[in-house]
């Protein structure tokens, strides 16, 4: 059987710069350009250059990459010709090879959004796609409110996509701006439209998060006839979110019909760094990574149930849709007080601990995570911490250092702009091979703001190690969570953090206590000690 290409067209970089609280700066753009060009994406959309400085610097020094580069904007204006359009002049003089221009696909939006009638608009979308074309560049009609246009005033919705591509639009991109359109609907319509005269190959599908049916929508047009694919890396975008390659480009590649029926630019090899790239853009944005994504979230080859891990054991695909490997993600065999002896020995060979079947350590383990459970602890999610109280009970753990005593005050303090400010401050006293270390740290952040007092206990406790600081520079404190785990005066709060280090390897540690400092140093002292052991630390 002989595949048809499906092309895949990003929007991170503009549609999802639209994010509430997201504002990409030119080098971040470029970081995430040259990350989408790894993966295999067809079409890079940079954003709308003259729209703001941003974009204007970042299309004024573009990203070198295979995929095309594309410069988003909008038709000509009504009342002026193509030539003295300043907007989408603008578009132009970027000089990418194409260009997306959104227009208006919906009676409604253009009688009362625009203000003009639906003959002025249809000559708008005649006129700029003429022009694109004349000028050698490859078009792209965006066309906003597509589906519920089409639903409105079918003729309408009709006339407008083909006056762009009878024009020489490359692509007529349908648009489910609103995110309302159900995945049935999107299927029929799209059956319509190339029925109509518009052929399948020049069809893109572009839709909105907001029902949750972003990517069940785009595959339902795939499936219809569209060979073009747009969305974002996360499903990053305005209000809930674009249509998520993160979830698309393997669903694509590994199911089937679609695996059978179609071929990317996306290689084997780059789709097991799906991972890294959706990781590369959580750390631009200073997110924590979604556990519950599928295919890249932490939790999304997670096992937690004794009968899963049992089963998992002797054949993955028992409870796996895919080998985590493609996607570039890992097995992950939780600990909790519902565990057997199925997911702890699993999760013990998985840390490099080979304990026999039936050893009367594995009960004294399970025991003891069931009462420190009891207590507070949660193993779900700190996997490091579970695999350091293992190690303790199997007689495997090293001591690396003896921590003496520890202070962290917080002062309230006027400065010299005569504003009330906070500074934390910490004091850690350690041993190391008989040495004492005395190590005291402030925490300040990148503009001088204080950071609070676990990130000053971070710092203090991770200043100098002697023999073992080369090990762990590279390690930071990427997450902090705080729950109270029972309410009154006497409240238990439980304290996850979660540490990254230089490799791209992170893990999670939990400490708990009634006082919330405490807590955090004993998560901190436990990722130390689980960094140490990971790089093969000598006592």
């Amino acid at each position: 059987m002989v595949k048809e290409r499906l092309y895949l067209f990003d929007t991170t970089l503009r549609d999802g710069a639209q994010t509430q609280g997201v504002q990409f700066s030119a080098d971040e753009k470029h970081q995430i350009a040259a990350v989408l060009d790894e993966l295999g994406i067809d079409y890079i959309e940079g954003g709308w250059p003259g729209a703001n400085p941003t974009d204007t610097s970042f299309f004024a020094s573009p990203p070198k990459t295979r995929a095309t580069f594309t410069a988003f904007g909008m038709t000509k204006r009504a009342g002026r010709s193509v030539e003295n359009d300043d907007v989408l002049a603008a578009v132009m003089n970027a000089g990418t090879s194409a260009v997306c221009l959104v227009g208006k696909a919906h009676d409604f939006h253009v009688t009362t959004a625009l203000g003009i009638t639906l003959e002025e608009n249809t000559e708008n979308l005649r006129a700029s796609f003429a022009h694109i074309k004349a000028a050698g560049r490859e078009g792209l009609f965006d066309a906003e409110h597509f589906f519920d246009g089409y639903k409105a005033n079918p003729e309408y919705a009709l006339e407008a996509v083909h006056a762009a591509y009878d024009a020489g639009a490359r692509w007529i991109v349908l648009c489910d701006t609103n995110g309302g359109t159900l995945p049935d609907e999107i299927s029929s319509i799209v059956t319509a439209v190339i029925a109509s005269g518009i052929p399948g190959d020049h069809l893109a599908i572009h839709t909105h998060n907001d029902t949750e049916n972003a990517v069940a929508g785009s595959l339902a047009a795939v499936l219809a006839g569209c060979r073009q694919v747009q969305g974002t890396l996360n499903g990053l975008g305005e209000r809930c979110g674009n249509a998520n390659l993160t979830t698309l480009i393997p669903t694509l590649l590994l199911k089937e019909p679609f695996a059978s029926m179609f071929e990317t630019g996306v290689s084997p090899d780059a789709l097991a760094g799906l991972r890294r790239a959706s990781r590369l853009l959580d750390d631009i944005l200073n997110r924590v990574p979604a556990k519950q994504a599928p295919y890249v979230g932490a939790s999304a080859f997670a096992h937690k149930s004794g009968l899963h891990a049992s089963a998992i054991a002797k054949d993955p695909s028992t409870y796996e849709h895919i080998d985590p490997a493609a996607v570039g993600n890992t097995r992950i065999v939780p600990m909790s007080n519902q565990a057997g002896q199925s997911n702890l020995r699993a999760r013990l060979a998985d840390a490099g601990l080979e304990v026999a079947a039936g050893d009367p350590a594995l009960a004294r383990i399970v025991e003891r995570i069931k009462e420190k459970e009891a207590q507070g602890y949660s193993y779900d999610t700190a996997q490091a911490s579970f695999e350091l109280l293992a190690r303790d009970e199997l007689g495997r753990m090293p001591q690396f250092f003896e921590v003496k005593r520890y202070r962290v005050t917080v002062e309230r303090r006027r400065n010299k702009r005569n504003q009330m400010v906070s500074l934390s401050e910490a004091v850690v006293v350690t041993k190391v091979k008989g040495e004492k270390f005395l190590n005291v740290s402030e925490s300040l952040g990148p503009d001088g703001s204080d950071q609070g007092p676990v990130n000053a206990l971070s710092r203090a406790l991770a200043k100098d190690l002697g023999p073992y600081q080369d090990i762990i520079d590279d390690m930071q404190l990427v997450d902090f969570k705080v729950r109270i785990t029972n309410g009154g005066t006497e409240a238990v709060t439980r304290v996850i953090i979660d540490s990254e280090d230089g490799q791209g390897h992170r893990w999670s540690t939990v400490g708990v206590s009634a006082n919330i400092v405490d807590a955090s140093f004993d998560a901190l002292v436990d990722a130390i000690n689980w960094k140490l052991i990971r790089d093969g630390a000598q006592v």
